[in-house]
């Protein structure tokens, strides 16, 4: 780590679409961060009053900007336009369902200061009623994972290493992520290719293929309500969580193997689509439905 790395302030980065009930408790915990420098929330259109809100809070805070897409890019492509918009020596890529308890963001730094080669920091993201999220350490993914687990949703958790307060994993999850300037340019930020999902398994294995390290602070607690902006829209989540698989699998495991490998994995992902994520996502949109 250079010393401008380890002196330098942060640039948040805040991805919203349709998060109005948890975007303003999100900011506020981003504001309350002391090396915060830079508030960018890039907005992917929107329907809510999201915007609105953010601007509201804006007229009186000089760190925090808007700014608005008059369409929804995915969040890849987001990140890497709120990126641009600052140039401190860190970056932070927080979900908008995500807060922050007083000292988080101090504390990421102390320990990123610890690793020799920092690449992507995560942390332990917790639900309302103090359950872990799988997500926040996963392996790479892989097909024989996803096999081997049915499809499940925790098909590439890790084990918490309780006694750790810093966890080398392979992938960290891009609900929040802490992340120097120079790793993010070395790698070309984020693959725009991908609109929601494994876009951040994605990140954190060009992370470490350019020899920079994941790892998720054990001990620094956040708050991750999850899946806020996609609960009203779960079969377009679904789908382009396969598009995700698809473009990841083409681009890590499809090299090695031979060309009869790639219909059969599309027929596996479109398998996987139609008999799991489809009747998922139809059952909640029913619930949800109902619950009005």
């Amino acid at each position: 780590m250079t010393a401008a790395q380890g002196s330098g302030g942060v640039d948040a980065v805040v991805v919203a679409y349709d998060s109005a009930s948890t975007l303003e408790a999100c900011l506020h915990s981003l504001l309350a961060q002391p090396p915060l420098v830079r508030l960018v929330v890039v907005d992917n259109g929107s329907r809510d009053d999201s915007r609105a809100r953010v601007r509201a809070m804006a007229a009186g805070e000089p760190r925090l900007s808007l700014l608005e897409l008059d369409h929804n890019p995915g969040f890849a492509a987001a990140c890497n336009a709120g990126a641009a918009a600052g140039d401190s020596p860190w970056l932070l890529f927080v979900n908008p369902d995500c807060e922050l308890p007083q000292g988080t963001l101090e504390r990421l730094l102390a320990h990123a200061a610890a690793v020799p080669t920092p690449g992507a920091l995560g942390a332990d993201l917790r639900d309302a009623e103090g359950r872990r999220d799988a997500a926040a350490r996963r392996h790479d993914l892989s097909l024989g994972r996803l096999l081997a687990a049915r499809g499940g949703r925790d098909a590439l958790a890790l084990p918490v290493e309780e006694g750790r307060a810093l966890q080398p994993v392979e992938a960290c999850s891009g609900a929040l992520m802490l992340v120097p300037r120079v790793a993010f340019e070395r790698i070309g930020g984020w693959d725009a290719g991908y609109r929601l999902h494994v876009e951040d398994l994605d990140f954190c294995r060009r992370l470490r293929a350019a020899g920079f390290s994941v790892a998720v602070a054990n001990d620094v607690p956040v708050l991750h309500h999850r899946g806020v902006s996609s609960r009203a829209r779960p079969l377009f989540v679904e789908w382009h969580k396969h598009r995700g698989l698809w473009r990841y699998w083409r681009r890590f495991e499809a090299p090695g193997r031979a060309w009869a490998w790639r219909p059969l994995v599309a027929l596996a992902l479109a398998a996987r689509f139609t008999l799991i994520a489809l009747p998922r996502a139809m059952l909640g949109a029913r619930s949800r439905r109902r619950a009005r």
